[in-house]
C-alpha cells in the first residue's frame, strides 16, 4: 500500500500546493520552509518503506482536489499517476489500488478500460503532456532531481452514465472536475475559451498585462495598470487575452477573490487573496 501525505493550505501569497509547488515559492516564511522540508522527508521515507508516496492536494474555492504518486517510476519503471475531482479519500484508495497492481507487475496503459478501480465504473488512463508537469506534480519533479523527466498517466473516470469527458454526452456540469492533461496546454484555465473577461484597450495596444483579478462572482479582469480607466474598458474572450501573453496561462489557478501581479512582463507572477475588495 502507498502512503498518503496531505499538503495543507498555506497563506503566504502562494497558491496552496498548486502551480510550481511549495519549493518554487517566491518567498518562504519559517513555517512554509519547515512544511516544505517535512514534506520532502516524508516523501523519501514513504518511498523507501512502501515503494511510493501519494501527495494529496485539497480543493480550494475554484479548483478540484487531486492526488498523485511519487516513486513508481524509480522503483518499478512505471509511469507516475494522477487523478482529479473525486473525494480525496476515494482518489487515495484508487491510486493505492493502482500502486499495489504495479508492485505485482501490472503495466497500466492508455486506450484501455480498467475495472476494479472505481466501484461500478470502468476508468481509463491518458498520457499527460509534460507542459502540465510543473503545474501539478512539483514534488515529483523535486524527487526526480528537478528534471521532470518521468512519464505520467492521468486516471480518468466517467460520469454516472458511463460517459467519459471526451464523449458528447458527458455531464457538462462535471467538465472542469478533472482537466484532461493530454491536451489544450495552450489554454490551462478551468473556463471556456470564449468566456467573456474584462480588460482595457491598452492591453491590445501593446501594454503588458500586469494585474489580474478573479472576482468572487467568477468574473476575470486583466489590466495593464493598477488603476485602469473605466472609459477604456473592453469585454473580450479569455482566449484572446492568453494569445497576447502566454505567461498569463500560468495563473489559471487563481482562486475566487484573489489577485495576481508582476512588475513587468519578464517577472514571475505573485498572488494573494484580494482583501481590498472584501
Amino acid at each position: 500500500m502507498g502512503f498518503l501525505f496531505r499538503l495543507q493550505n498555506i497563506s503566504t501569497g502562494e497558491s496552496p500546493g498548486r502551480c510550481l509547488q511549495l519549493y518554487f515559492a517566491h518567498s518562504m516564511n519559517d513555517n512554509h520552509y519547515q512544511h516544505d522540508q517535512e514534506a520532502k522527508a516524508a516523501i523519501l521515507d514513504n518511498i523507501e518503506k512502501y515503494g511510493c508516496h501519494l501527495a494529496l492536494l485539497e480543493a480550494d474555492n475554484y479548483l478540484p482536489a487531486f492526488v498523485y504518486s511519487i516513486g513508481l517510476f524509480k522503483k518499478f519503471g512505471h509511469p507516475e499517476l494522477i487523478c482529479f475531482g473525486l473525494k480525496t479519500d476515494v482518489m487515495a484508495a484508487i491510486l493505492n489500488h493502482a500502486c499495489n497492481l504495479i508492485k505485482n507487475g501490472a503495466r497500466l496503459k492508455t486506450n484501455s478500460l480498467y475495472s476494479g478501480f472505481l466501484e461500478g465504473y470502468d476508468i481509463q488512463f491518458l498520457e499527460v503532456d509534460k507542459n502540465y508537469y510543473r503545474n501539478y506534480v512539483g514534488y515529483a519533479g523535486w524527487f526526480y532531481d528537478m528534471t521532470f523527466d518521468f512519464p505520467l498517466l492521468q486516471l480518468v473516470w466517467p460520469d454516472k452514465h458511463y460517459n467519459f469527458p471526451w464523449d458528447k454526452d458527458f455531464k457538462p456540469e462535471w467538465k472542469f472536475k478533472q482537466p484532461l492533461l493530454d491536451r489544450n496546454a495552450d489554454f490551462k484555465f478551468y473556463e471556456e475559451r470564449n468566456l467573456g473577461v474584462f480588460t482595457t484597450k491598452q492591453a491590445f495596444a501593446g501594454d503588458p498585462i500586469l494585474y489580474v483579478y478573479h472576482n468572487e462572482d467568477g468574473d476575470w479582469q486583466f489590466h495593464t495598470s493598477l488603476n485602469p480607466n473605466l472609459d477604456d474598458a473592453q469585454l473580450v474572450c479569455l482566449e484572446e487575452i492568453i494569445k497576447l501573453d502566454a505567461a498569463i496561462n500560468e495563473i489559471y489557478h487563481l482562486q475566487y477573490g484573489w489577485r495576481a501581479w508582476r512588475d513587468n512582463k519578464q517577472d514571475d507572477w505573485k498572488w494573494e487573496e484580494d482583501t481590498n475588495n472584501k
